[in-house]
């Protein structure tokens, strides 16, 4: 687990983020490592939001519906 990992709130155990900086610019990374010994990359991105440090709606929505469509694949 690397250090700078955290859980994702709102997603219970096993989802996880990564936020990074590079060049000045903010990025997430969201997985999960509840699906055996395999770790998903389920959702990559760039962070722009205009709000703060919340992450925007629109990206929150595309995880779960990602994660939803993981869960049903590996059932």
């Amino acid at each position: 687990m690397p250090d700078i990992a955290k859980p994702l709130k709102g997603f219970g155990a096993g989802v996880m983020e990564l936020a990074l900086r590079h060049r000045g610019d903010a990025f997430r990374v969201v997985y999960t490592l509840r699906v055996g010994d395999e770790v998903w990359v389920v959702h990559a991105f760039q962070k722009k939001s205009t709000s703060g440090i919340k992450t925007p709606r629109h990206e929150i929505d595309l995880i779960h519906e990602r994660l939803k469509r993981l869960k049903e694949l590996l059932e």
